[in-house]
């Protein structure tokens, strides 16, 4: 694709400070070379994340207007628990104020000293909220994840094998529930697919252990579905991504990413016993079940980011604007994780 056009009107712009080479050497010395001492003022280009980053739409700006601020029982709430029921399926909702407050609620609630917990590959902070309540996160990824040139479809796969012998090893006692993370992000933001978590999923529930998938960018990873595996090419993204999801017995969610939102997360699942210890603890840390640490606001933008994500003109979009600058990356030098047909994309770019 040699011209990106945006599928949106940009209604307003936010001016920014452009710096000096020799300005940057001084802030970056003042900084200890440490990026996280600056201060966003003085970063031209940020790269850090896109956690919570997205520009709101006018939708949900007209929602944020909605947003009804009353300590229990507020009407955003069950206006965002039913688009989440309607998207990802599951029937209990707790809502939270970011991913990682969601894997310390939903491991707080199943994990013990000496549990195994497999993923394709855990984001930092949900193996940091394992070993902190001592347990052993396992990274079972696919060989091809690490090899950078390989044009392998699913590099973000989990390792099947690996899997079947993990239990073999441990037993199914020690492993309380199994995650996932689509698209899987510590390598390289890679998609799983469904095969794979079909897969997965048979694994783990013929020894009776759970499948939770992180879905912080499960409107990415049924993109790529779609667009990768010949068998989805006709399906719509949200008819993938509710397959994905009838696999799993719950998924927690950063909906600082797919969800188009600043802030925000939730954990949905379909175990009501499990949801009531989650509420528990949830109001001691977060807030009351209806709420769960954010304001009526935040609720009623992730509910319209939830669906407009789900738009393939924007997922069409967003690929295109990673694939231009994962080619001018390259040209430069810099080694990237190649998804497939990139080398197509230079020779029609020339």
């Amino acid at each position: 694709m040699k011209t990106i056009i945006e599928p949106f009107r940009t209604k307003m712009v936010e001016a920014i400070r452009f710096t000096t080479q020799c300005e940057r050497e001084q802030l970056l010395a003042k900084a200890g070379y440490n990026l996280f001492n600056l201060t966003s003022d003085d970063v031209v280009i940020d790269f850090l994340t896109d956690s919570g980053t997205s520009a709101m739409s006018s939708e949900q700006w007209s929602a944020l207007m909605r947003g009804d601020e009353s300590y229990a029982g507020c009407s955003s709430f069950y206006r965002f628990r039913e688009v989440v029921q309607k998207i990802f399926g599951f029937p209990e909702v707790v809502p939270v104020h970011q991913g990682r407050a969601a894997e310390r609620l939903l491991f707080g609630s199943t994990i013990k000293p000496g549990h195994i917990v497999p993923s394709n590959t855990h984001f930092d902070t949900t193996r940091a909220n394992l070993e902190y309540l001592g347990a052993k996160a396992v990274d079972l990824p696919i060989a091809e994840s690490r090899e950078f040139e390989s044009e392998y479809a699913f590099k973000g796969n989990i390792c099947l094998d690996k899997v079947a012998e993990l239990i073999a090893k441990h037993g199914s006692n020690a492993i309380p529930l199994g995650m996932i993370t689509i698209t899987n992000n510590s390598a390289g933001g890679q998609p799983v697919g469904l095969d794979n978590i079909r897969s997965y999923s048979d694994i783990l529930h013929a020894h009776g252990i759970p499948l939770y998938i992180d879905a912080a960018r499960f409107a990415e990873n049924a993109w790529l579905i779609k667009q990768r595996d010949p068998k989805y090419s006709a399906s719509t993204v949200q008819s993938i991504a509710e397959e994905m999801f009838a696999l799993a017995d719950g998924c927690l969610m950063s909906a600082k990413k797919d969800g188009l939102a600043n802030m925000g997360g939730f954990i949905a699942m379909r175990n009501p016993s499990l949801a009531c210890r989650i509420k528990d603890m949830l109001i001691l840390t977060e807030g009351f079940p209806t709420y769960g640490g954010l304001s009526g606001r935040d609720l009623e933008t992730i509910a319209v980011g939830l669906e407009e994500v789900l738009s393939e003109a924007y997922l069409k979009y967003r690929e295109a604007a990673s694939r231009y600058l994962a080619k001018g990356l390259t040209k430069l030098g810099v080694p990237i994780v190649k998804p497939p047909g990139l080398h197509a994309i230079y020779l029609d770019a020339r």
